[in-house]
């Protein structure tokens, strides 16, 4: 704008000096036309890029949703659908389960035995009570962190190690896992993907608590029932790190909830122990009795 005005004084100097200046007002009406047509051309070039500085981004990417937030929730997704074909509340409110039938051992995947009949009584959270042998005479009572064993010749605490590997189990039940580790702060779920699990197709989700233990979850993709649960924990002593699965097979229908009534355990890829249920009742109300133990007899 400066220029333009300096233009304009030059010019009407020149038309004063010279003796024109009765033609300078035509002459000064052309110069303001055009100097009007630059000011209107610069003021619409500024507002051009005002307005480009100012034209907000794209905001697709604010909008879209973060891949680890979209796979939590396919994950929590493929979970809440394997809670309602489990029984959804039903499942989810159990007491106390009463079952009974027959257990099979093995070391390094070979059989031990021909199996041993069994009754095993259990109350949520942590009370267990399983009775071995046609006779009953063998039992194994396990009372919050406690363990106990009693035989004929009384009742002793069951053996370190033994206590130990409960507990271990117990931590990563199907039971405590839906119903005590999805109901804890921190936890972390992501979604793995589709995969194949016990000769069936499955979608796999692992779950992570705020001390970093996991346990995966293989979820048939028709019935949305668990097929197999996975998890692994490293040896205090050894330091090794191991593996441990269990396999759910034979589902039934029980008192509205879907019960698996084969269940096999796997240590470290070799097969441990399987269990095939013959009568499974829930919910009887078991007595706080039947857990007790006195101690009376001494360690072995």
């Amino acid at each position: 704008m400066s220029a333009v005005l300096e233009v304009d004084f030059k010019v009407r100097d020149e038309i004063t000096d010279t003796g024109l200046a009765g033609s300078y007002n035509g002459v000064l009406q052309r110069l303001t036309i055009g100097s009007m047509k630059y000011l209107v051309l610069a003021i619409l070039l500024s507002g051009l890029a005002f307005g480009q500085a100012n034209t907000p981004a794209p905001a697709t990417s604010e909008q879209s949703i973060p891949v680890d937030q979209e796979n939590a929730r396919k994950a929590k997704t493929l979970l809440d659908q394997m809670i309602d074909a489990l029984g959804g509340n039903a499942y989810l409110n159990v007491e106390d389960v009463s079952q009974e039938g027959r257990s099979y051992s093995f070391h390094l995947g070979q059989s031990d035995g021909v199996g041993v009949v069994f009754w095993r009584f259990y109350r949520f959270p942590d009370r267990e009570r399983t009775e071995f042998t046609k006779k009953r005479d063998i039992a194994y009572v396990y009372r919050g962190d406690k363990g106990f064993e009693i035989t004929y010749k009384g009742t002793r605490y069951d053996e370190p190690k033994a206590v130990s590997d409960y507990l271990r189990r117990r931590q990563y039940s199907l039971d405590w896992v839906v119903r005590k580790w999805l109901n804890q702060p921190g936890i972390a779920l992501f979604y793995e993907g589709h995969t194949v699990a016990a000769q069936k197709d499955a979608e796999q989700v692992t779950i992570m608590d705020a001390n970093n233990q996991s346990v995966t979850l293989y979820i048939d993709t028709k019935t949305h029932l668990p097929v197999k649960k996975t998890y692994s924990w490293r040896d205090p002593t050894d330091k090794e790190r191991n593996t441990e699965d269990e396999v759910f097979d034979n589902y039934r229908l029980v008192q509205g909830v879907m019960t698996p009534f084969g269940i096999t355990r796997f240590y470290n890829g070799d097969m441990s122990n399987q269990r095939f249920l013959n009568s499974v009742i829930l919910n009887k109300g078991l007595s706080d009795s039947l857990f007790s133990a006195d101690v009376t007899a001494p360690k072995k």
